[in-house]
């Protein structure tokens, strides 16, 4: 599994109603995904089986249709790299 991050720039609260939209679109093909409020907006936490998938969807029309859609801006995409382990209790 590998793990990156998008970030988006604007009014936190406006970025989260579209990340909102925006998972509801893929719920069925998430892995993990995580959407964390920063200083400056949102950082979206996801995964992929590998590298090349995640940087592959992140470049793809699908994705930038999906973003469109949403109301969500061009992120800034960080790799972060491959996931040893995961654990989560919520």
């Amino acid at each position: 599994m590998y793990f990156g991050v998008y970030h988006f720039t604007g009014d936190s609260a406006a970025l989260r109603r579209s990340y909102d939209s925006l998972i509801d679109h893929f719920a069925d093909e998430v892995i993990l995904n995580l959407c964390v409020t920063t200083t400056d907006g949102i950082s979206v936490y996801d995964t992929c089986p590998s590298r090349e998938e995640f940087e592959a969807f992140a470049r793809s029309p699908l994705f930038r249709a999906a973003l469109d859609r949403a109301g969500l801006p061009e992120p800034t995409v960080e790799l972060i790299g491959a996931v040893h382990a995961a654990a989560a209790k919520v």
